[in-house]
């Protein structure tokens, strides 16, 4: 071997320990890492390492943790944070997570909610029947995209975040009122009438007491990472 060769060898191996470069496999999502980033005054909900403070509903196997990401990929499920910051119960809040999809994929992240085995069944499986989620769907069949208040102020079409690439899903509840940022730009403001029922969804889709947040998991052929799971009381 050339002393050049050893050379650039030597380099390589300096800069993935100082962690400028990214030595993970070529198929893994780019960026991942174990360590989680929380911004002064926020709270990381997951370690990025295991299920610690999780409990899932449904079909376990859905979600596994890979490169400091809880990865969703398999029948319907729910991973429900459980764990002891706020009691997992919060009403006045900031949260935001890091997501990334592949093509034709579809998540969600729930907000106000509380862990169920059961919910609302539809054709593809169980959902959460209490709360509201903020979708996650780039390019999947259904027409409502990423950021949109589910069934609530849906955002049709046009997503504000592209598959591969990573975005924040920020979501803010205060009082009445619900906004929702992607990689900083507002794309959804709800304030609940006095007269709201819930909607298509049903009565547990109503901003009433407090909840815990949870992971959706959609289908054997979305795959999902959520990452940096961050939260901060208001």
């Amino acid at each position: 071997m050339t002393r050049r060769l050893w050379f650039m060898l030597a380099v390589f191996a300096v800069a993935v320990s100082c962690g400028i470069l990214d030595a993970q496999s070529p198929g893994a999502p780019s960026g991942q890492a174990a360590a989680q980033k929380v911004e002064p005054g926020w709270t990381s909900l997951f370690n990025g390492t295991d299920f610690t403070d999780w409990k899932i509903s449904g079909n376990a196997a859905t979600f596994t943790v890979q490169d400091g990401a809880i990865v969703a990929n398999g029948r319907v499920a729910h991973a429900f944070y459980d764990g002891a910051f706020q009691n997992h119960s919060f009403r006045n809040f900031e949260l935001k997570v890091d997501i990334m999809t592949r093509a034709g994929s579809n998540g969600g992240v729930y907000v106000l909610t509380e862990y169920q085995e059961g919910g609302t069944r539809r054709a593809s499986g169980v959902f959460p029947s209490k709360g509201f989620e903020i979708q996650v769907n780039n390019s999947h069949t259904d027409r409502i995209r990423s950021g949109s208040l589910y069934h609530v102020k849906d955002v049709l079409d046009q997503s504000p975040a592209k598959d591969d690439e990573w975005f924040t899903e920020h979501i803010i509840v205060k009082g009445e009122t619900i906004v929702v940022k992607v990689n900083d730009v507002q794309v959804v403001e709800w304030s609940q009438p006095a007269d709201w029922n819930g909607g298509v969804e049903g009565p547990g889709r109503r901003i009433t007491g407090p909840g815990t947040i949870a992971l959706q998991g959609h289908d054997p052929g979305s795959t999902v990472y959520y990452k940096n799971i961050r939260v901060k009381p208001l």
